[in-house]
């Protein structure tokens, strides 16, 4: 293998520039040259690609978001869309493809090497952290820890004027961010979607604590389990507590990314050459039993990931 191509595909996450860097000076190391497509799927189809260097990459590492930029793609969901790609595969030689995102982006990279034989390896990036396989996805440790600090800072207020805050966090059909956020955030309610609540016992849990003499609180709420603002209007409604609403939005997102975010691009980026070197196709990598590890990307696709209910119960008692 002489050419390989990398992209960021679907919803930008911190740690994704310090993949790319590693991708990069990688590939060069083993005398490759590397060609970086822009705006993902996207670019690939209107031939947005170039040469990238080791200085393309310097001054990265410490950077949110990513370089390459990113952009959803109808166009290539289908077949035509990515006929269009493959052309540029051929045009610009690129004999492997490194794409990092999230489970969008693998789904388009499984069909690209079916349709196409394209080698490809993919990266799980996403803030979500919900691609089956892997226990980190890039990007999720910073997420965590920028809602972490919003509520630890939102918790100063709440003390101050005795009152109730919902903190709305990202997680449409996962609620990871939720999870580990509000654990260490000390929330005395977390709701996720993956397990079903009860608006009644929050507020008795709630009145629980007042009667005691608790005289704020803070419930963290992943987006895909309910309206924040909503939710905070039902609370409320039957407590007739002063109840603020903060919803967290691309805040999350963005920032610069943690050091484990950046070891874990950095690592996994790496990772993900030496396959492509090897002549393996269709993989993604990940973290497996707290190391970097690969797997077949059906695996991935076809799976589904759990939410840890011994952290979620843990939270709950550590809430009383």
């Amino acid at each position: 293998m002489q050419r390989i191509g990398v992209l960021t595909s679907g919803g930008d996450a911190p740690g994704m520039n310090a993949a790319i860097r590693a991708v990069v000076r990688k590939a060069i190391y083993h005398g490759l040259e590397v060609m970086g497509v822009s705006r993902g799927f996207a670019g690939f189809i209107d031939a947005d690609i170039g040469p990238m260097q080791v200085g393309s990459v310097a001054d990265i590492i410490h950077r949110g978001g990513t370089i390459l930029r990113t952009a959803r793609s109808d166009e290539f969901q289908t077949r035509s869309g990515r006929a269009r790609a493959y052309q540029n595969v051929e045009r610009f030689r690129i004999q492997g493809l490194v794409i990092i995102g999230g489970d969008g982006s693998f789904m388009g990279a499984k069909l690209f090497h079916e349709e196409f034989q394209v080698p490809v390896v993919c990266i799980p990036a996403t803030i979500d952290n919900d691609i089956p396989g892997t226990e980190l996805s890039i990007g999720f440790d910073t997420a965590v820890n920028n809602a972490v600090d919003a509520i630890n800072k939102i918790r100063d207020t709440a003390t101050s004027h005795e009152r109730l805050f919902i903190v709305e966090v990202m997680g449409r059909r996962a609620g990871f961010i939720a999870l580990e956020a509000g654990l260490a955030g000390g929330a005395e309610s977390i709701l996720i979607p993956e397990l079903p609540f009860s608006v009644e016992e929050v507020c008795d849990k709630l009145m629980r604590g007042y009667r005691r003499g608790k005289l704020h609180s803070v419930i963290v709420v992943a987006e895909g389990a309910a309206s924040g603002i909503e939710f905070g209007r039902e609370i409320k409604r039957i407590t007739g507590f002063d109840t603020k609403v903060t919803v967290l939005g691309h805040l999350q997102r963005g920032g610069t990314p943690t050091a484990q975010d950046r070891v874990l691009g950095s690592r996994l980026g790496a990772l993900a050459v030496e396959l492509l070197m090897e002549g393996r196709c269709k993989l993604a990598v990940g973290i497996r039993n707290g190391r970097p590890d690969h797997w077949d990307l059906d695996e991935c696709l076809d799976g589904k990931k759990e939410i840890d209910l011994e952290a979620y119960r843990l939270a709950g008692i550590l809430s009383i």
